[in-house]
């Protein structure tokens, strides 16, 4: 599945690598005169360069005409990309083969780093080298292992230097899908990687060449091929090899160069450290996404990286319209005298406004979640499955209940665990009022992501002062919608919400609320959101605060106002009269809270409803 635009280009780009290398293939070895390692070079660096491969090999390998190879490939910068190409291609095969084990195998980024190093020379000079170079260089091959080694070296350094922050800044950065093998990104960042490598090592590249400790391209025209032209002393080779090399660099010009690759690479390998997390590894992150201006810094746990994550589209197991609604009430059944609810958790695409949707956690597939229901003196059972990709619990905020049913993840009672894991909670209701429940493992993220829900206990003895014509709960929530991803909204840097909801819809998807001049409606303002004040304010007249935080008020201390801060997690009833007809709101008096990704749609938008009175 594509989720993000980068995704996209990544089909586009290694669909052209792919094409490229199947051309190089190809050219390669039906018109190229050249030795079979430097074929395998081109070809293994177009793999991972893509069209830049293509590009190298057309302006300085490609034999133009036919018995023109040796000429054509004369110039020393053509030489050097034949000099760093014996380099990448067997540099990075190694590097990129280590980078997947040591990320399948869950092995910190550091400890990466430095596998991937010595996988690359290792695979570089023993095999690319000494192996495959053999017949071009003569003598053993334990004498090409040490003719080798120092060349290899310098270029190897430089290599990394360029590779390896690269990497680490981009597999460590956002998208740490790209950790992931099992990810288009991460081979994209490889792909990358290669690119910077490349550069960064062919300048010392051009230097060996020049001076005689590496190899550049070559031409091979054996005698009875297609390719024997009998240009047997012509530049650039001879027919049956005997490539040999003599260094012109001194012992100073050597040590001056091999230190400064060391130090390139040291830079290269260390430096990442001030910024990101190397203690983290692809096991730890999950591929998770952050959110775009988030703060990320060496420091960050992986714990918190997993908490502000986006939710991963794949997850999705549904998609709801404007025409599924929240909060709808859940009708129990009855076992042995107990009232039975049951609660599934899973990850919905949920509607928040005509053309917007989030990748939300939901009870019962609805945003709220349903409306449970019931009387004081009850007893009640909750069923709740977890669908999540992850452990959850709930918590039944405000209630008073035996402790094991409270739902505090790790403290009284072990987490739901992920993929259909059911806890029941059950306890007797010796309460009335307004009340809540929300997930609380993980609270910030999973009750910001929509795992949250209104409990309505009636008075076991009904109270005629608290009733009234028409009632209408408020569940407030704010949402993090960024770049086609939904992440969960927080106060801090990068998670600062950009659509806030009641009932889990934006005005002016909002309901409208129906009602007659001298009626009175009754509003249940709840805290369902986790991370933000909203001072709720009704339009038309002062509404009476009847009860707070479930408890009834009373009647000497009941008071007349017309806007309440409703915090996280708080409550207030109140009873508002309608006294002149028109469209009165009911909204959030933050004016940011009444916009939809900082806009304003007929209006307003976000934390409004409309009490349309007649």
């Amino acid at each position: 599945m594509l989720i993000r635009p980068i995704d996209y280009f990544l089909v586009v780009w290694f669909a052209l690598a792919a094409a490229s290398t199947a051309y190089v293939a190809w050219d390669q070895y039906r018109n190229n005169p050249e030795p079979a390692v430097m074929k395998w070079g081109f070809i293994l660096v177009t793999l991972y360069m893509g069209p830049l491969g293509v590009l190298l090999y057309v302006l300085a390998d490609k034999e133009p005409s036919p018995g023109e190879h040796e000429t054509f490939i004369q110039a020393l910068w053509k030489q050097g990309v034949g000099s760093t190409i014996h380099c990448v291609a067997g540099d990075a095969t190694g590097i990129i083969l280590a980078a997947a084990i040591t990320a399948t195998l869950g092995l910190p980024m550091w400890i990466d780093l430095i596998v991937e190093y010595a996988t690359g020379f290792a695979f570089g000079l023993f095999i690319f080298q000494s192996l495959f170079m053999k017949s071009m260089m003569g003598g053993t091959y334990w004498q090409n292992v040490r003719r080798s080694f120092l060349p290899e070296f310098i270029s190897m350094n430089f290599m990394m230097a360029g590779m390896a922050p690269t990497m680490t800044f981009l597999m460590m950065g956002r998208d740490m899908r790209a950790m992931e093998p099992t990810e288009l990104l991460f081979w994209g960042v490889m792909s990358l990687g290669v690119i910077v490598g490349f550069s960064t090592a062919y300048p010392s590249n051009v230097w060996m060449v020049k001076n005689g400790l590496k190899h550049g391209l070559m031409t091979e025209r054996k005698f009875g091929t297609r390719f024997d032209v009998r240009h047997e002393h012509q530049a650039g080779g001879h027919p049956e090899g005997g490539h040999g090399m003599k260094s012109g660099a001194t012992p100073a010009q050597l040590a001056a160069v091999a230190g400064v690759s060391l130090f390139a690479l040291a830079v290269g390998m260390i430096a990442p450290a001030n910024w990101v997390n190397l203690r983290l590894s692809a096991r730890d992150v999950g591929g998770a996404i952050m959110p775009p201006g988030m703060t990320m810094d060496r420091d960050i746990p992986a714990e918190a990286m997993i908490d502000m994550a986006a939710v991963n589209p794949r997850d999705v197991t549904n998609d709801f319209g404007l025409d599924v609604r929240g909060n709808r009430e859940l009708a129990p059944h009855m076992d042995a005298g107990v009232k039975v609810f049951d609660l599934d958790t899973a990850v919905i695409r949920w509607t928040i406004l005509r053309g917007v949707t989030v990748d939300a956690y939901a009870f019962n597939g609805q945003i709220p979640g349903p409306r449970l229901h019931f009387r004081q003196g009850d007893r009640i059972r909750i069923n709740v499955r977890n669908h999540l990709p992850e452990n959850t619990t709930v918590h039944w905020h405000g209630l008073i209940l035996p402790n094991i049913m409270d739902g505090p993840a790790h403290i009284t009672q072990e987490p739901i665990p992920r993929d259909g894991g059911l806890y029941r909670y059950e306890f007797t209701a010796v309460q009335s009022g307004t009340y809540l429940y929300h997930s609380h493992d993980h609270i910030d993220r999973q009750q910001a992501l929509g795992l949250y829900g209104a409990m309505i206990i009636d008075p076991a003895a009904p109270d005629p002062s608290l009733e009234a014509d028409h009632e209408y709960d408020v569940l407030l929530q704010e949402w993090l919608l960024r770049e086609g991803l939904t992440f969960p909204a927080m106060p801090m840097d990068g998670a600062q919400p950009n659509y806030f909801t009641i009932n889990g819809r934006a005005y002016p998807a909002t309901d409208r609320i129906p009602i007659k001049v001298g009626e009175t409606l009754k509003v249940r303002f709840i805290g369902s959101s986790n991370g933000f004040i909203h001072p709720m304010h009704i339009h038309g007249g002062p509404f009476q605060v009847v009860a707070i935080d479930g408890n009834t008020l009373p009647s000497t201390s009941r008071y007349q106002a017309d806007t309440v801060n409703v915090a996280p997690g708080q409550r207030y009833d109140v009873i508002w009269t309608a006294r002149q007809p028109g469209k009165w709101l009911i909204h959030c008096h933050i004016a940011h809270h009444t916009t939809n990704n900082n806009v304003e749609t007929n209006g307003g938008g976000g934390l409004m409803v409309v009490i349309d009175v007649t």
